[in-house]
């Protein structure tokens, strides 16, 4: 039987497997995890501390190489703005917006593959300090802090769950077994997969819970961008189930193929519903209207533009080539860009 995924998708061994389970994952204090510094092949690149390339019409950049003079844009985000599904690094989507769409200034790629809102938040913070002047931050998330709020409590802390959050405490309860004194002074009970006893959210409070923690970093970044004097809009990203009920021909052998190697419906189906999506994009939409940040819920311009034959989704939440180009064109009308 042929391989939809190698057929259609060959490119994406490099963001499956070589770029992120051949053990070349960067383990980073406060950050927890990053991409591998200074990775080379002909679908991705990093700089010498993690961040992808960014490529406009003649030139190059990324916080960890080469830097521009002038003013910089900033497109901040997770795996989607590392551009997981893009063929190469010209076809991601700050590179569209800086080589075709938006190319006033440059843009430079903050995404953090698997990172929540916290990471991306703390991104900024720790790199800041070698950006130029920084002219506008569009923050292009929303689904993993969404994605990650059905975690127990006991993993979610102050700041929220974390991908392979299961693993760290496991790991961390067992380093520090031979270090707790009889009176038990490091003990403290940690959250597993297997936790059967943590009772598990609804969807009304995992919306919930996923637009706090997103509105109390934007307001945050509404500090920094104030600071800055760059202007601040929020995207909720696109989530092929919040697109569109049916999928374009070649998605739906992609999904197909990839929930028998691990289903995403089984993980997250309860928030991949149409109705999640738009109630989590009202949520985050009046949140942003009280701190007064622009809002665009991509999937309802998304649904617009595209037709219902057009390839967009690589898998569920990464777009193909055309699609990372559709979603810049669209950034660039409806957030005003140049």
């Amino acid at each position: 039987m042929t391989s939809q995924l190698a057929e259609l998708t060959p490119h994406m061994v490099h963001y499956n497997e070589r770029l992120y389970e051949d053990g070349t994952f960067r383990w980073l204090p406060y950050l927890m995890y990053f991409h591998p510094a200074d990775y080379r092949s002909e679908v991705v690149n990093t700089d010498a501390i993690g961040f992808r390339i960014t490529h406009g019409k003649d030139e190059q950049a990324s916080p960890g190489s080469r830097l521009p003079r002038e003013p910089v844009k900033l497109l901040v985000g997770s795996s989607s703005v590392f551009g997981v599904g893009a063929t190469n690094d010209a076809a991601t989507l700050p590179s569209r917006l800086w080589s075709h769409h938006a190319p006033r200034r440059p843009w430079l790629n903050f995404g953090g593959r698997s990172h929540n809102s916290t990471q991306e938040l703390l991104l900024f913070m720790l790199y800041r300090h070698l950006l130029p002047p920084v002219e506008e931050i569009v923050i292009y998330s929303g689904f993993n802090n969404l994605g990650l709020a059905k975690l127990p409590d006991l993993v979610q802390g102050d700041h929220g769950a974390f991908y392979l959050c299961n693993d760290y405490f496991a790991k961390v309860s067992e380093l520090r077994k031979p270090q707790r004194t009889a009176g038990g002074r490091f003990r403290r009970q940690q959250a597993t997969n297997t936790d059967a006893e943590a009772p598990v959210k609804n969807v009304d409070q995992q919306i919930a819970h996923a637009a706090d923690l997103t509105l109390r970093h934007l307001d945050t970044w509404r500090v920094f961008a104030s600071a800055l004097g760059a202007r601040l809009s929020f995207v909720l990203q696109p989530l092929a189930p919040w697109v569109r009920e049916r999928p374009a021909a070649e998605e739906e052998a992609l999904f197909r193929e990839l929930d028998e190697r691990f289903s995403f419906t089984a993980m997250h189906g309860d928030v991949t519903q149409p109705e999640v999506g738009r109630r989590y994009a009202t949520a985050l939409r009046d949140g942003c209207s009280r701190q007064q940040v622009n809002f665009l819920d991509m999937n309802t311009v998304l649904a617009a533009a595209a037709g219902p034959d057009d390839w967009i989704f690589v898998d569920r939440c990464h777009c193909t080539d055309a699609g990372y180009d559709l979603v810049a064109r669209l950034l660039t009308e409806h957030l005003a860009l140049s």
